[in-house]
């Protein structure tokens, strides 16, 4: 912290609170004024910050946002980047290690997360559950997003969710073993 210019910058008035999230405990600055904004980001910005427009703490409450309000496209967006910004080098090529990671990553935006849940006719890759929504991911491997949708659509993955009340997504998803990466994904309600 103590090579952050923020403190400064919000003690000398460049930088002014706009609000407050409670949830993850930080406060939203902005500028007092578009004039004041240009110049920041024009020519201070650039010399004085390693920070990046795509922070971490950013990435994590658009994330996090995006899956609540029911942003599906925007959360795969989200994750396709960041599977793209991974080292091929550490990355398995099975369908298991993608499905872990996914795992990791919505448990660790404080989600309710089933793995691998067993039904009449099968086993969901993912649910993940939310007040307002329920999504239900299949995942494929070196295959399509559109069969992964399929397997949702013929297997009825989504009916024991029919009376819950909330919002249903389902969402097919495939992993290439070349990329090592998202290559692609159907959403469906």
């Amino acid at each position: 912290m103590e090579n952050s210019p923020i403190a400064l910058l919000y003690q000398s008035g460049y930088l002014t609170i706009k609000g407050y999230d409670e949830r993850f405990g930080t406060y939203m600055l902005g500028f007092p004024n578009r004039e004041v904004e240009e110049g920041f980001t024009r020519y201070l910005v650039p010399y004085y910050t390693p920070l990046k427009k795509e922070q971490t703490v950013t990435f994590v409450k658009g994330f996090v946002k995006d899956v609540e309000e029911g942003e599906p496209e925007k959360f795969m967006s989200r994750l396709e980047a960041l599977f793209a910004n991974g080292n091929y080098q550490i990355a398995g090529d099975a369908e298991l290690y993608f499905s872990n990671a996914l795992y990791v990553v919505f448990q660790l935006m404080g989600f309710y997360v089933e793995v691998e849940r067993a039904t009449s006719d099968g086993r969901m890759d993912m649910i993940v559950k939310t007040s307002d929504y329920i999504y239900i991911l299949e995942f494929k491997l070196d295959k399509t997003a559109d069969e992964a949708l399929q397997q949702i659509n013929d297997k009825e993955y989504a009916k024991p969710f029919e009376h819950d009340g909330r919002h249903i997504y389902k969402i097919g998803v495939n992993f290439s073993t070349k990329t090592r990466r998202i290559d692609g994904w159907k959403i469906a309600e």
